[in-house]
Parts: C-alpha cells; sequence; structure tokens
C-alpha cells in the first residue's frame, strides 16, 4: 500500500500547482519575487521610475529603476541573471524568468479598440 501512495504522489502534486492560473502567478511574482516586488523600482508596466533623489557634489541626481517593458526575451533573461549596481540579486529560475517576461508582455499589450454601432 505505502508503494502505491508514492506512485500516485506525482499526480496529486501536478493536480494541485494548477489551481493558479498564468495571470494570476506571474503578477504575484512581479509583486513580490523575494520580498522586494519589481514594481517598486521598474513601475506597474516595466516602464521604469525614480527610485530616489539625492545630492552628489552639490548637483541634484536621480536614482531610477530601468524600463525593462521593451526588453526582448534574451535582453531580459541578461538583465535578470546579471549583476547590477542598485538591484538586488534574487537568482531566479528559468521559468521564474519566463513567468515576469510573460507579466511585463500583458501589461503592454495594445488594448483593443471597441467598435462604435453605428446609429440608425
Amino acid at each position: 500500500m505505502p508503494h502505491l501512495l508514492f506512485l500516485l504522489l506525482p499526480l496529486f502534486v501536478s493536480a494541485e500547482s494548477s489551481f493558479i492560473t498564468q495571470e494570476e502567478y506571474s503578477t504575484q511574482l512581479y509583486h513580490s519575487p523575494r520580498g522586494i516586488g519589481c514594481h517598486l523600482c521598474h513601475g506597474e508596466r516595466g516602464e521604469g521610475k525614480i527610485i530616489a533623489k539625492y545630492k552628489h557634489k552639490n548637483h541634484l541626481k536621480d536614482f531610477k529603476g530601468s524600463a525593462i517593458n521593451k526588453l526582448s526575451y534574451s535582453e531580459f533573461y541578461a538583465a535578470l541573471t546579471q549583476r547590477h549596481r542598485g538591484m538586488p540579486r534574487y537568482f531566479l529560475i528559468e521559468d521564474e524568468i519566463k513567468a515576469l517576461y510573460y507579466y511585463l508582455e500583458q501589461k503592454n499589450k495594445p488594448k483593443k479598440k471597441k467598435k462604435k454601432h453605428a446609429k440608425r
């Protein structure tokens, strides 16, 4: 009997892993991949945003999170797997990187215009 349960365990695990949609998963990951959400520095749509303003040698400067919404997948992958000044390391697996890229693609899709019906 214990052997039968061991053989059926993968079926239960895979059945439970599909309770969340790709949209929900990618949104949750973008907002909290490892504690600090991407949206805090890169904006809700990956458009980039100012994180802080500071003064350096009497000059006002901005510390910005770069725009990531127009990167190709290979550029996006490289950006997440290499060190960048000011960006935390997340140690994401490839499936997580794909989910984040999917999130940005969905957020930046052109909106479909509704057709107006002609008045009679």
